[in-house]
């Protein structure tokens, strides 16, 4: 005969959120007790933890004259306050034999010490899932990333498993860096495509047909990712090695404050990891510089277009240089401080004895099919 499986705790909610009401509704669709709902004391809290009460059949109460008559505290509050918090309800309930959770996922469990001392078994508990105002998530196959005491982690193992996800298990000094990979599953990836809506309304397309056009091509993507892994689902100009639309690529998000940099940044992700050919080329195109130009690179050509007033306080020689090079067109060969080198030996020659000047690119102008 098996043996009898344990009753489920009752369960109270401390921070009525997006997060502590979608795991209280999710907890009641899984057949547990949700006997309370704590908040804070102003208006606003107490407002909608009364309103997450009703939905769940709980008690709503105030932090101030909580009762704690649950078997498990689980504290939804945001992460600077879990802490304060946890020593504020050490002193109002008798905590031995009491679980306790946090649901932080960069901090550890000992945010939860107040209690721990008390007599509780405590461990934070983070379900890897964005909850945002006006959507209730699944929990359905999510992973929550657990540590703490034993008893708790006894718990909080059934507790995702009842709502249809799994716990694992994650070190404290891990927790960090989980929490990061999270930001990137999410609200990076979020910061991402408002960069894209930005661009294509440089395309000329609103930020809502923009974003209702990329709908198809993310579902395929994140569909070949989780199919056939980060390489099989990658494409474009990269894996091609077209480092020419990659240039051009650039040049176009000069329109887009920030997007280049977020280009850039990934591109390069793109190269260390991802499949691609023609990686020199690209690594070049990929080193070039914003200017008022646009996009430049060492070996794009420009032309010089008048004499920079600064030169005029230099010695003859080097007015004479200039001079020679205004409307020549010379290789770009390198950048320091705003500025671009010229290699401009072959129009100058010897004499003056110079190989190349640093101008600025306000006095310069693409020539690149000159």
């Amino acid at each position: 005969m098996l043996p009898a499986m344990a009753p489920k705790p009752k369960i109270a909610i401390v921070g009525p959120g997006r997060l502590g009401t979608a795991l209280a509704l999710q907890l009641k669709r899984a057949g547990y007790t949700v006997s309370e709902v704590l908040s804070h004391n102003n208006a606003r809290s107490r407002q909608k933890a009364r309103a997450l009460a009703r939905k769940v059949g709980a008690v709503q109460w105030a932090e101030s004259n909580a009762s704690l008559e649950a078997d498990l505290i689980w504290f939804c509050v945001p992460d600077r306050q879990i802490a304060a918090t946890a020593r504020d309800f050490s002193l109002r309930a008798k905590w031995k034999g009491k679980i306790a959770f946090h649901s932080s996922g960069a901090l550890s469990s000992n945010e939860l010490d107040a209690l721990r001392r008390r007599g509780a078994a405590v461990a934070s508990v983070h379900p890897m899932m964005t909850f945002v105002q006006g959507s209730i998530p699944s929990l359905e196959d999510v992973p929550f990333a657990a540590e703490g005491d034993a008893p708790a982690m006894r718990s909080a193992r059934r507790i995702a498993r009842d709502l249809g996800g799994e716990a694992f298990t994650i070190r404290p000094r891990h927790k960090a860096a989980y929490h990061a990979w999270g930001a990137f599953a999410s609200p990076l990836l979020v910061a991402l495509l408002v960069t894209g809506e930005r661009l294509a309304r440089s395309a000329g397309l609103s930020a809502a047909d923009a974003r209702r056009k990329m709908m198809p091509i993310l579902k395929q993507t994140l569909a070949n990712y989780a199919r056939l892994g980060p390489a099989g689902a990658f494409s474009g100009p990269i894996i091609r090695g077209d480092a020419e639309v990659v240039r051009k690529h650039l040049r176009a998000l000069s329109k887009v404050p920030g997007g280049r940099d977020v280009y850039l940044a990934l591109a390069r992700v793109a190269l260390r990891y991802l499949p691609a050919r023609n990686r020199k080329e690209l690594s070049r195109a990929l080193a070039s510089r914003l200017t008022p130009l646009g996009a430049v690179e060492i070996g794009d050509k420009v032309r010089v277009t008048d004499f920079p007033p600064s030169v005029k306080e230099m010695e003859l020689q080097t007015r004479s240089v200039f001079k020679r090079c205004v409307g020549k067109v010379f290789p770009v060969t390198g950048f320091q401080k705003g500025l671009i080198e010229l290699e401009v030996g072959r129009v100058v020659g010897k004499f003056p004895a110079t190989h190349s000047i640093w101008i600025e690119p306000d006095f310069l102008q693409r020539a690149d099919d000159e």
